[in-house]
């Protein structure tokens, strides 16, 4: 009787195995082939070029320029990640 169950129990297992791997595989597949369908009948657009504004370079930061920027930068990040007992003396300083 214990045979015939465990048989059974392995039975189920590799036809529950089989399904999934025969569902995955099927499931690729489709996917691939909707994939190739979509990319064949519906090609992205064309990217439209850049306007000649943004094309344009913008004027150049100087290293002083640039060093302010990141100085503040950190101070705004470490004010907002301390506590606020220390905020406070921050400010009142």
């Amino acid at each position: 009787m214990e045979k015939d169950l465990i048989s059974q129990g392995l039975e189920l297992t590799l036809f529950g195995m089989g399904t999934v791997v025969v569902f995955l595989t099927l499931l690729v597949f489709v996917t691939s082939g909707m994939s190739a369908f979509v990319a064949k009948y519906f090609p992205a657009p064309p990217a439209p070029p850049a306007p000649a504004a943004a094309r344009a370079a913008a004027e150049p930061v100087t290293d002083a320029t640039l060093l302010a920027v990141i100085a503040a930068a950190v101070h705004q990040h470490r004010l907002s990640q301390a506590p606020l007992s220390q905020q406070k003396r921050e400010q009142n300083s």
